[in-house]
């Protein structure tokens, strides 16, 4: 069969959920992608256990030019909708920090999951499958879709783009849904690393080489975000969850015309380190050991080195308490970029949400194009949003096909 009612370009999170969404309605349907290996992306996730969602999922946790964009599609098919799949198909699930849901024994429980409901529904397959040109022709019915592709020339009423985005380019991620989107006129937010580790420019780098290695509880904020979790200083910038949540909102900079603003360190978040520290004002203490009460002893040695406060704190004068404390709690480093794509969960921007509708996910130019999952401008935060949004804008996607 060549002719389709509905194909689906991507077979990962969003692009299974969506064809077996639409063939469930009796809509034939094909699901192609260019990779051999079905869904991968979903396997190597949460160290290979797949944080496939999130307790705790709202609007408010996800970046777009559009904010309010995601809001339909989460709220149509939810969080706790996705656990009720998992929970019918007897997947044995655990709670992590924060409200991450997290497979007991394997993402590949997910995998089949999502397969096995395409199967029983009709979904047929082509992987691996590599698209060489879309196009829109008249046919006897309408308006089709045409695709050209290695194994032959295919045509659907609907065409919905999964393709992904360009995070994780070792397992064959490609900028084809942008291409596509553009290709047809829709506008495309430009692409950048999100959740990812962030660089320092070599002079501020070189001064922080005794930190690299440490490993401590801060929170960071930036530009409107602000998250308290893990950080780790390594020998090229900054990583660790709180460092990805806040890359972001940092990368999120570029879109407007101000000027990138650094991000903010707390060390010691939850403390009143003005209060605690006039408290030691008469200890003969070095600040180092003091801060050892809080901080990671070789850390406290080394960043009070990095500043000079390394007397006891009865012999620092007023002005280096003040500025002590200052910059415990607002410690501020300027990125000079990101790690790039190849270390980056996923990626911020994409095709803009201007041009598509929130209830169906459809181009409003293009009757019968639909673009679901990363390749869309909604980017979720670190800890299971990502793959909410694949659900439920594929689910969306999958009910109007």
């Amino acid at each position: 069969m060549s002719s389709f009612d509905v194909i689906v370009i991507g077979a990962g999170a969003a692009g299974m959920m969506c064809a077996a969404q639409a063939a469930q309605r009796g809509r034939r349907v094909l699901l192609l992608d260019h990779g051999g290996k079905l869904g991968e992306r979903i396997r190597i996730s949460g160290g290979g256990r797949c944080n496939f969602t999130n307790r705790n999922v709202a609007a408010e946790n996800y970046l777009s030019q559009n904010p309010h964009f995601c809001r339909s599609a989460l709220t149509r098919f939810s969080q706790h909708d996705f656990i009720k799949m998992v929970e019918r198909r007897c997947i044995p699930y655990h709670e992590r920090e924060h409200g991450q849901l997290f497979c007991d024994d394997s993402a590949q429980d997910i995998i089949d999951m999502l397969k096995d409901a395409c199967d029983a529904a009709g979904v047929q397959w082509a992987m691996p499958c590599t698209v060489r040109q879309v196009a829109r022709i008249e046919g006897r019915e309408g308006m089709r879709f045409s695709l050209a592709t290695e194994r032959g020339t295919f045509r659907c009423q609907s065409l919905v783009i999964a393709s992904g985005g360009l995070a994780v380019p070792q397992i064959g991620a490609s900028p084809f849904g942008y291409k596509l989107a553009e290709q047809f006129g829709l506008a495309v937010v430009p692409p950048k690393p999100a959740l990812v580790p962030l660089a320092l420019a070599p002079e501020t780098l070189i001064p922080l080489k005794p930190l690299a290695g440490s490993s401590l509880d801060a929170a960071t904020q930036c530009n409107g975000g602000s998250f308290r979790e893990n950080m780790l200083l390594t020998h090229r910038g900054l990583s660790g969850p709180a460092i990805l949540q806040i890359s972001s909102y940092w990368q999120m900079q570029e879109y407007s015309a101000g000027k990138r603003q650094p991000i903010e360190i707390d060390l010691l978040p939850g403390i009143n380190a003005t209060a605690w520290l006039a408290e030691q004002r008469g200890s003969k203490a070095r600040l180092s050991n003091l801060l050892a009460q809080h901080l990671p002893r070789r850390f406290a040695q080394e960043w009070c080195a990095l500043f000079g406060w390394e007397r006891p704190i009865n012999e620092l004068s007023k002005r280096d308490i003040s500025a002590a404390a200052e910059a415990l709690k607002g410690w501020v480093l300027m990125p000079s970029g990101t790690l790039g794509y190849a270390k980056a969960e996923v990626t911020l921007g994409g095709v803009d949400t201007n041009g598509l509708s929130s209830k169906s996910m459809e181009a409003k130019t293009v009757p019968g194009l639909y673009f679901i999952g990363e390749v869309v401008d909604v980017t979720g935060w670190l800890g299971g949003y990502n793959f909410q949004w694949a659900w439920s804008s594929g689910w969306v996607a999958g009910q109007f096909t």
